[in-house]
């Protein structure tokens, strides 16, 4: 696996913004979001990453797998 995904904080309208290295994926507001960024940037077991909670994945500023702020 190369670089560490990020899911960063809620924000304040929901949702977290995803990045891998410098690049930013996108803004999920689910898993299913989560996995479709992962797989659009080359991950084949993108499913088994975000469901597994595997070490690659680092989330920042709240609960994993919770979107909203809360």
């Amino acid at each position: 696996m190369g670089p560490v995904i990020v899911v960063h904080r809620p924000s304040r309208g929901g949702g977290r913004r995803v990045t891998v290295g410098p690049a930013t994926l996108g803004l999920a507001r689910t898993d299913a979001d989560l996995i479709e960024f992962l797989r659009r940037a080359g991950l084949e077991n993108a499913e088994d990453i975000v469901l597994s909670d595997s070490p690659h994945i680092v989330w920042r500023g709240g609960r994993a797998h919770e979107y909203d702020a809360g």
